[in-house]
């Protein structure tokens, strides 16, 4: 059954209106919450929380699973409107789609793994354990280039986790996430749970401030900017709140002298045009060595000739558009401040008319140390650079404010042993011989610095979505006190 035709029709008072960034058309519209809606929604979701906490977490778990299969049953309808709200390929849409499925299947197993650990007590007839317990409720704020996988990473440990979860999405991709929250509630509503889902969408500051500043929501989950990510910390952690960050990246791939280039060519590529360049492990800078530096080039160049670029519904187009009219500027401007401080354009450069927000994948020549080279510019501008050592050459990665993704080609074990040690990759994720972007869920997702130090998905991630509780069990008839206090009435 597909349970994705929502009506698209004409836009409703007090809604935000999708624009399909490859066409710069209207696809549809989803209606805003206003202050009484949302006040409704916090005291649901708190009320719902408190019955969903008492539910066995496998029966959880069992929930989370049927949402699977209906995002089985509904992968190419949502991965269609993923790549048509997005711009991103139809290959990178049906992928997101994917990635929620393997993340229900993962978070299904650990429902029934939220481990805690037993530890010896120092005195006598006394145990203890440690344990974990739901939040209560866990807002996810999503950014619009990964506009279901993201929430998904978090809604589905939440939920099994024992939490209810609200959801606040990017304006400028609202129809996935009405789409997804249909799919859920149809669900939920079959198997006769509570509502344990809830979505607001909204493109006033002011409601999503209050969303931020709400203290019934116990963790704030946030996709996006650096920029913003430091102001939600600030007001979540000024009320006591928890907060988990997957802000922004500069990342680097590294190419060493022994290189197997038809494996990082293809990487780079990638790394670089997926989503045009609007991933937060987008490759941003590429650092090669000096003898190899002129092959590769020319052999990066050979192919980005190969890109072809259009409507991402069309599997032969490679890249597709940025996602509004801003993003293109962002581009040209970027472009206009490389030419300026002498960056030399290799390959690309130009917006491409339109209609559709498309510009051209773009090389170019640069110093490490530039102030454009240090910045996320989220557009596929890939700034390419020289060293000489491989530790020079980890130093520049390293210089970044953010730490999110990395990636060496190598064959040599040396290379790749340093890459991965102490005084290699300081980012929360580092690969060799793949590049930066398009990680498993299976491992922790997330970076250091400026990145914001969040983990998401796989390892063990759920346990930001749960407070620790230590207990300690005296079984016998004395009162022993830790550290050997002697005290008597």
């Amino acid at each position: 059954m597909n349970l994705l035709k929502i009506d698209l029709g004409n836009a409703m008072p007090n809604s935000i209106v999708s624009i399909n960034p490859t066409t710069e058309q209207p696809i549809g519209s989803v209606e805003t919450i206003s202050i009484t809606e949302y006040e409704d929604m916090l005291l649901r979701a708190q009320k719902n929380a408190a019955i969903w906490r008492n539910i066995p977490a496998p029966k959880r778990g069992e929930c989370i699973r049927l949402i699977g299969e209906e995002l089985r049953n509904n992968k190419e309808y949502l991965g269609n409107l993923v790549s048509m709200e997005t711009g991103k390929s139809k290959q990178e849409g049906l992928g997101e789609v994917q990635e929620m499925i393997d993340m229900a299947d993962f978070a299904v197993g650990q429902s029934r793994m939220l481990y805690g650990k037993t530890m010896h007590s120092e005195r006598q007839q006394h145990r203890m354990y440690e344990q974990w317990h739901p939040l209560g409720i866990v807002g996810v704020m999503t950014a619009f280039n990964f506009p279901v996988a993201v929430w998904a990473w978090n809604a589905f440990l939440a939920i099994i986790a024992g939490n209810t979860v609200i959801w606040k999405p990017s304006p400028k991709t609202p129809l996935c996430a009405a789409a997804v929250q249909r799919l859920c509630e149809t669900v939920i509503k079959q198997q006769g749970f509570p509502q344990i889902f809830y979505l607001f969408v909204t493109d006033e500051n002011e409601l999503a401030q209050k969303f931020v500043e709400d203290t019934r929501v116990a963790l704030i989950s946030f996709t996006g900017s650096s920029a913003v990510g430091k102001q939600i910390a600030e007001k979540v952690t000024k009320r006591f709140g928890k907060v988990l960050l997957e802000l922004s990246g500069n990342n680097a791939i590294i190419v060493d002298e022994t290189a197997d280039l038809s494996l990082a060519i293809p990487a780079i590529v990638f790394g670089a045009i997926g989503t045009a360049g609007q991933r937060c492990t987008t490759t941003r800078r590429l650092i090669v060595h000096e003898t190899i530096y002129d092959k590769l080039i020319a052999a990066l160049i050979g192919g980005y000739k190969k890109v072809t670029i259009g409507d991402p519904l069309n599997e032969n187009h490679l890249m597709g558009p940025l996602i509004d009219k801003l993003a293109v500027e962002k581009f040209l401007q970027a472009i206009k401040e490389i030419k300026q401080v002498g960056g030399k354009i290799l390959f690309g450069g130009n917006a491409i008319s339109g209609p559709g927000f498309f510009v051209e994948p773009t090389l170019v020549e640069t110093e490490n140390h530039w102030d454009i080279v240090q910045r996320e510019t989220f557009s596929p501008i890939l700034y390419v650079m020289k060293y000489k050592n491989l530790e020079d050459a980890i130093a520049m990665q390293n210089q970044s404010c953010y730490g999110l993704s990395s990636s060496l080609f190598t064959t040599s074990l040396q290379h790749a042993e340093l890459f991965l040690s102490a005084k290699g990759s300081d980012c929360g994720i580092a690969n060799i011989n793949i590049g930066t972007s398009g990680a498993e869920i299976g491992g922790a997702f997330g970076g250091e610095k400026a990145t914001g130090g969040g983990r998401e998905a796989g390892s063990d991630a759920w346990q930001a979505y749960m407070r620790r509780q230590t207990n300690t069990i005296n079984w016998g008839s004395v009162l022993p006190l830790a550290q050997g206090i002697k005290f008597r009435l």
